[in-house]
This record gives structure tokens, sequence and C-alpha cells, in this order.
């Protein structure tokens, strides 16, 4: 059954490479309260440059899933189906993983002001943290911090390079 899984996750990686993918347009009220400044319309997030399945180490020991960040749409907490698959294949590492925890780093691009930033950061880790405990992973296991635009992925002044410190970084400890 997990090879089954594995091969899925891998196929369906293996078809999304390359694509474009469309930002969730879902609303979300709490994520809508924004400043004036902010309104500019959402731009999908980046797809991943990796492929998503969990990797296979020596003796079929499975390692830590390729991808750990999730990316979002300017001003936006929701997760896209895509990025669930994400946390999905890090929830399963996790269940396989008993004794490992993770921390959840949400993340911003530079534009806004530096709280509205951590607070959006907050909702973005906080979001993938209520999907990993609705996955079966023990709430006592994630840690969740926001960075606001204080660790930017890429350097950088236009969409390219907000489009990549839109995330959530998903750091095993």
């Amino acid at each position: 059954m997990k090879a089954v899984r594995l091969a899925l996750a891998i196929a369906t990686a293996a078809a999304f490479a390359g694509c474009a993918t469309e930002g969730n347009q879902a609303t979300n009220s709490t994520a809508n309260a924004q400043p004036a400044a902010r309104s500019a319309s959402a731009t999908p997030a980046p797809s991943p440059h990796s492929a998503m399945g969990i990797m296979m180490g020596s003796a079929g020991a499975k390692t830590a899933p390729m991808m750990r960040s999730i990316y979002y749409a300017y001003d936006q907490a929701d997760l896209t189906p895509e990025s669930r698959k994400v946390v999905e294949a890090n929830a399963d590492y996790l269940r396989q993983n008993p004794k490992l925890k993770v921390v959840v780093e949400g993340n911003a691009d530079e534009r806004g002001s530096a709280e509205y930033n951590v607070a959006l950061g907050q909702r973005r880790a906080d979001g993938v943290s209520k999907i990993m405990t609705l996955l079966g992973i023990n709430s006592d296991r994630i840690e969740t911090v926001s960075l606001g635009k204080e660790k930017p992925k890429v350097v950088g002044h236009d969409e390219s390079a907000w489009s990549q410190n839109r995330r959530s970084d998903i750091v095993f400890r």
C-alpha cells in the first residue's frame, strides 16, 4: 500500500512538473482584514521545484520528504490542494517517526507592516499545524512560529522574489 501511495505521489509530481499552478481563490474573512496598501490582486503561488514524494534511503528506510515548503498566493493563508499534498507527505513521515518533532515557520514577503506580516505568518503556520493534527499528528509534536518578513528565501523586490517568500517551512528536529 505504501509503495502504491509513493508511486502515485511521484506520478502526480511528474504530471505537474513545469506546469503553473493557480493560487487558491477562496477567501478567509480573517485573512482579508488588510490595510488598503495590500489590496493588489492575488498572484498564484509558485509550483514546487522538486518531486513531492518521500525519498528511499539505503535498505529501504524512508528519509524526510523532499518538499517542506508550502507556498501561498498574495495575502493568503489558505492551503491549495497541491500544498495539502506536501503537508500530507510530511505528516506521513512524522507518523512513521514518532520521536520526531517539527517547527512550522510561517513567512511573508516584504510588503506590509512588520506587525501585519507577523500575524499573516502565524496564520500560515497555524494552518499547516491544523492540517497535521487532523492527519493524526499529536499537537505536542508541532511548534509554530511566525518569522514575518524577517527570513526571506529570496532577496529581491519583485513578484519573483515575493512569491518564494510567501511560505511556511516544515523543519524537522
